[in-house]
């Protein structure tokens, strides 16, 4: 008869599944099963159990589980590659752990909207009816320095394009939108440093700076700019990047009135480009696609037409920094006063 403890002991040793008297022979006098063997081939046996039978149990469990973990992402990568396929064609789709993945936009009637770098819900319809003759007469010594500050910047820019409104165009709109970028950047550090709302002018000016990169996504259709001109981005944005943050830091107030006065330039700009496609100098050629979509404009609109809803735009900007500027002029602050979200 087996001792309780040797029983315990043997169970540990070499498990309960391997524990099995009709396995292990009971000769009397070996006392194999009182773990105590009498032979050294006895002692071979027990320890070829041990370590063999033990290990390989655990070896086994641990090869299942590889094997089913491979068919899973198998399976994975068969139901990622069906839905690639299914969705059409030579799409490329990236597979990823992290099961992230594009949404599928369509427009109302069924077809499939192209554009990633806005969405239908972004579009809109200019306001045409806005106001373009509006002027802020620069009254403080801020408000002279930033006017004529404008006027010297457009001196260069006069000599450079001369009549070229297309490349004048694409120049403009490369500068314009950074100052809604660097505005909203700074309004929401402060906003994480205060703990404080910003009345949605974050929203608003971000708003401003991608509208502004909208028009010059729209005219990159039109002008072809040369090597000489796309280096001469790269120079006025870095100049006038860390300007303009500089300023905004230390006055916010003449930073918005700059903007409002560039954006009257803008919109002077634009009107002198209207007469010059009137007079037919400029080729009235077809509007490009990505503007009829994005200002949701007839599809029979011309390269005039994406024009006067870009001087639109211009023209809600100005009112929106020039408004921006007198909150601060009168000593407050712009969370006090709600942003004017969707004016565009």
């Amino acid at each position: 008869m087996m001792t309780r403890g040797a029983s315990r002991m043997t169970r540990v040793v070499m498990g309960p599944r391997y524990f099995s008297t009709t396995i292990m022979p009971n000769d009397a006098g070996t006392g194999l099963l009182h773990g105590i063997p009498a032979s050294s081939s006895d002692k071979a046996v027990v320890t070829w159990a041990r370590h063999f039978l033990v290990m390989g149990s655990r070896s086994a469990s641990t090869m299942a589980l590889n094997d089913k973990q491979q068919e899973k992402e198998g399976d994975k990568k068969v139901e990622n590659g069906g839905a690639a396929n299914a969705s059409g064609g030579d799409e490329k789709s990236v597979v990823s752990y992290w099961g992230v993945s594009p949404s599928k936009v369509t427009k109302p009637d069924g077809s499939e909207w192209k554009w990633n770098c806005f969405r239908p819900w972004e579009t809109y319809e200019a306001d045409m009816s806005i106001d373009l003759t509006k002027h802020h007469a620069p009254v403080t010594f801020l408000d002279k320095f930033a006017y004529w500050t404008v006027k010297a910047l457009r001196y260069p820019t006069d000599i450079f394009f001369q009549r070229r409104y297309g490349c004048r165009a694409m120049m403009l709109e490369t500068v314009a939108a950074v100052p809604g970028m660097v505005g909203g950047m700074l309004l929401h550090c402060k906003s994480l440093r205060r703990f404080e709302q910003s009345g949605g002018w974050i929203k608003a000016l971000l708003e401003e700076a991608e509208n502004e990169r909208m028009h010059l996504m729209t005219f990159m259709e039109v002008a072809k700019p040369n090597w000489y001109e796309r280096a001469l981005v790269f120079a006025v944005q870095g100049v006038f990047f860390n300007a303009y943050f500089a300023s905004y830091l230390l006055s916010p107030k003449l930073a918005h009135r700059i903007v409002g006065y560039l954006e009257e330039e803008a919109i002077h700009s634009y009107t002198e480009f209207l007469k010059e496609l009137d007079k037919g100098n400029i080729e009235n050629v077809p509007a490009p696609a990505i503007a009829i979509d994005y200002w949701r404009l007839p599809k029979d609109s011309t390269l005039r037409d994406v024009v006067l809803v870009v001087r639109a735009d211009e023209a809600h900007h100005r009112d929106v920094n020039h408004f921006a500027s007198d909150i601060h002029y009168q000593g407050q602050q712009l969370k006090d006063s709600p942003a004017p979200l969707g004016y565009h």
